[in-house]
This record gives C-alpha cells, structure tokens and sequence, in this order.
C-alpha cells in the first residue's frame, strides 16, 4: 500500500504543530521519521491513524482520502503499533490479539474459525503462542509490545504505523523488535529516536525539525555528519558496524563553549 501525504498541517489549540508535510511510503518501504523531541513526529502519526484531523493537505492510502473513508475500511488499511500500549483492563495476550479482528467484524458477530486461526498465525509470527493464556499485564515490555504488533497483524492492513515502538525495551528486545517488523513485508512508517536504528534498519528517512520536513532520503544520503550536528546538535561520525557491515553512526557532543582565547585550563573571573 502507498501512503502520500501531501501539505499537511496540523494545529493544536490555535498553536501549528506540523507544517505543509510531504511525505510518502511507497509499498512494502521501511521509512523512518526521526527529529529530535518536540519536532512534531507524533502528532504527524496522530493524523495518519486518525486521532487528529489535520487544518490542511490530504493523507491517503492508494490514492483514497483517509479522512473520507469510513472508519472501519480505514482499519482495514492500516494498523498502529502506540509507544504506550493503549490497553486498559485485564485481558489475556490472546484477547488482546483478537480485538485486531475487529474491523472486520460487525458489532455482535462472535469469533469465528478463521478469526481464531489468524489469531493463533499472528502470535506464532511473533513468536507468543505460549503466552496465549497469560494475561497481558503479566508480560515484559519487550513481549507486549511483540503482542501488540500480532494485533496489528490480525488487522490484516497492508500499512503499519509505529510510534516510538522501542521506547522503554532493553537492547534485545529493541533489535528484535525491528528484525520482525523489517521482515513483515508491509509498508512500514515509524517514529524512531535512535538514529543508528533508523540507519541499520530503513529504506528511508524523513527528518522533521520544528514541525517541517527538513530532508528526506536514503540513511546513508541524509544523515551525513553535517546535518546531524546542525538538526541535533551532537557531532557523528559514520561507518560500517564492526559486526554487521550496517550503517553505524557513533555520537559525540559538541566541545563546550569558551569565552574567546580561555583554554581548557584557564578559569574566566565573574
């Protein structure tokens, strides 16, 4: 699925947030959105999975508006993956997988034979069958966010949206996590803060710096030294990852400033 967004802007309380975004996902693209806090990358993801409506441009998915479409066949489109885990209550892993039947169930419908078998493929994809019965509050973070991707899964949705998804995993679990969404085969969009993930990882790259798309492109093509320090302001230097051969991006900050002609062992007087 192709998703397009074209001069979007988004306003919160009067106040813009994003700004006349461009930006577009071509079918089965890993392609991150990176910018540091406060750039607008959540609120860009909001718009997509329809929980903010943008003042202008259109999003679509296949050359259809996702605004005008109705809810459920927008759900069908697409499937998010929050950096919060949106799940309240007592619920086993399994019933949380389940609820990604939804949209393709009307309201009273029970669960059928095929719901339950696409339940049971979406965990086993995961690897989380034999937590089924457990109940979701009881998991790692690292094997609940694995479990809200199969209920992303069971949406069946050529598109899948991520914000933040390694936010709060250790290190394992965050390179197991993108080792299963990279080979999902879907079009992937995703919110990353760790720009080594977004290089290792994705096709592309899309920066927003105070709300506006300031770059896009391949990692290695975007994220060269200069811009990093101008957009994050911490030096980088950029090579092959002793152990896998990817792109690895190692961050320094900058020298501290020093009143003109103080050397670092001189003390200035207030």
């Amino acid at each position: 699925m192709r998703l397009t967004l074209a001069g979007v802007s988004v306003d919160i309380d009067g106040s813009p947030i994003i700004s006349d975004i461009d930006l577009v996902a071509e079918p089965g693209e890993f392609v991150a959105l990176i910018g540091p806090n406060g750039s607008g990358k959540s609120t860009l993801l909001r718009t997509i999975y329809r929980s903010l409506r943008p003042v202008t441009g259109v999003i679509s998915l296949d050359g259809d508006d996702l605004w005008k479409i109705p809810a459920r066949r927008a759900a069908r489109h697409r499937a998010v993956v929050t950096q919060h885990g949106d799940v309240d209550g007592e619920f086993s892993v399994e019933e949380i997988v389940a609820m990604g039947r939804g949209p393709h169930k009307r309201l009273l419908d029970r669960e059928s034979g095929t719901d339950r078998r696409i339940i049971r493929s979406c965990l086993e994809r995961v690897d989380m069958v034999h937590t089924a019965d457990r109940l979701f509050s009881t998991l790692s973070g690292g094997e609940r966010q694995r479990v809200l991707v199969a209920r992303a899964l069971a949406q069946q949705a050529p598109l899948l949206i991520l914000d933040e998804p390694t936010n709060h995993l250790d290190v394992r679990a965050q390179l197991g996590l993108l080792d299963l969404v990279r080979d999902l085969g879907l079009t992937l969009l995703a919110a990353l803060h760790d720009l080594n993930h977004a290089a290792a990882y994705c096709d592309r790259v899309v920066v927003l710096h105070q709300g506006r798309v300031t770059s896009s492109g391949p990692p290695l093509d975007t994220l060269t030294p200069e811009f990093i320090e101008t957009v994050f302001g911490v030096r980088a230097h950029i090579g092959p990852h002793p152990i896998t051969g990817r792109p690895h991006i190692a961050l320094a900050s900058l020298p501290p400033w020093r009143p003109e002609g103080a050397s670092s062992g001189e003390h200035t007087k207030g």
